[in-house]
């Protein structure tokens, strides 16, 4: 099962909810410290001022000194707003983590085997690892980046509203590449994951079953079906790289269109007189400033998307009902003095439609009785023990 985007969303809230005060924490440190980053930019547009106005060196003193305070500020505070929002998402991966394992354990076996034991060997290995590398790194990034591109943003109007108005000329083109690349990644991770749960089944049914297939010669077949799997796995990555590639590059197209417009911007008020040289160089700053986060949030949807189809897989199968604890307990008899006797009439099982392997199987086993089931492999002998066991149902 794999949950939709609504129930993944609902399930990472339901996750964060216990931490609300180390999120808000966390946040609110950020967001100290990329507003005492953003003094940067006007105090290097103050020094080009003093140079061009030719002012006594002297008046450098103050705006050096106070860069090297706001550096050592943002410093500080960034490394407790990261340590913090890692915090909060290393803990909302670990509760995941014992929700996946307490409802993987309780699944019914029937449906554990009819889904694959490579489906779920993928969920727990690599779809935890990709959510596990994005909680890590993506979202502390991620929440730093958002803060910076909204705060900058806020700035250049401070300086002057024609300098928003220009770096906004690339937001169209930021906005188009994201959707495009959000429409097109999604539905492509989602079928890397599929194809890379089926090349995990094969391996698995080919190994683990090693004896068999020699003994039968299957050897052929199965290195034709671990090949075909393989590459169908190898193909969707590099679609996945195609897609990264033509997104990086519609990225710098927007980079330049915005820093061409501030730059003529503060051209042009620079020559009108309604503003400085320094205050053109900080609004220009402001927007160089801007590569980095626009760039580390849209490139950071990357691994969102990845992280995303991954944690879908995961809250599917945390969001399996669990048995009832009598769900297989009809059907069984006692005999004499309540021990157990075990009846079988008419039985028939199928794991493929229109494929049985046991077809109208009588038995029965009266207490201190031993039974030997005879037959070669793929004759049923260990079916007819899970049914007996519970572990499946009869199909008649």
């Amino acid at each position: 099962p794999t949950a939709t985007p609504a129930r993944t969303r609902a399930a990472v809230r339901e996750l964060l909810r216990p931490d609300r005060k180390l999120a808000a924490a966390g946040f609110g440190t950020l967001m100290v410290a990329t507003a005492v980053g953003l003094l940067t930019q006007p105090l290097l547009g103050h020094i080009v001022d003093v140079v061009t106005e030719h002012r006594s060196p002297d008046a450098l003193t103050w705006p050096v000194l106070a860069l090297a305070g706001v550096a050592a500020i943002q410093g500080l505070t960034t490394a407790l707003g990261m340590s913090l929002v890692s915090r909060l998402g290393e803990t909302a991966l670990a509760r995941l983590r014992e929700l996946f394992v307490e409802r993987a354990l309780s699944l019914p076996l029937e449906r554990l085997e009819r889904a694959g034991s490579g489906d779920l060997n993928a969920r727990v290995t690599r779809d935890v690892s990709r959510v596990a590398d994005a909680v890590r790194t993506a979202l502390p990034e991620l929440a730093r980046s958002a803060l910076s591109i909204v705060l900058t943003l806020a700035a250049l109007a401070l300086l002057d509203w024609r300098f928003l108005l220009a770096a906004l000329l690339a937001v169209p083109v930021q906005a188009h590449t994201a959707r495009w690349y959000v429409r097109n990644a999604v539905p492509l991770y989602a079928q890397e994951r599929i194809a890379t749960g089926s090349q995990q089944q094969q391996l698995l049914d080919t190994i683990g079953g090693a004896r068999t297939v020699r003994a039968y010669r299957l050897q052929d077949d199965h290195t034709r079906r671990v090949t075909e799997r393989s590459r169908a796995a190898v193909e969707l990555t590099m679609r996945g790289v195609r897609l990264v590639l033509r997104f990086y590059s519609r990225l710098h197209i927007a980079e330049y269109v915005g820093l061409a417009a501030v730059l003529v911007t503060g051209f042009l008020l620079v020559r009108s007189g309604s503003a400085s040289v320094g205050t053109a160089t900080a609004a220009a700053l402001y927007f160089h400033s801007l590569f980095g986060p626009v760039n580390t949030a849209l490139v950071l949807l990357d691994d969102a998307q990845s992280a995303t189809a991954g944690l879908a897989r995961l809250v599917g199968v945390v969001d399996e009902p669990a048995p009832a604890a009598d769900e297989h307990a009809d059907g069984r008899t006692t005999g004499a003095g309540g021990d157990p006797t075990v009846t079988l009439t008419g039985v028939s099982h199928a794991y493929v439609p229109g494929r049985p392997v046991l077809h109208g199987v009588d038995l029965k086993v009266r207490p201190k009785e031993r039974v030997a089931l005879v037959g070669t492999t793929g004759a049923g002998k260990t079916t007819l023990a899970r049914l007996v066991a519970g572990l499946h149902r009869p199909e008649a």
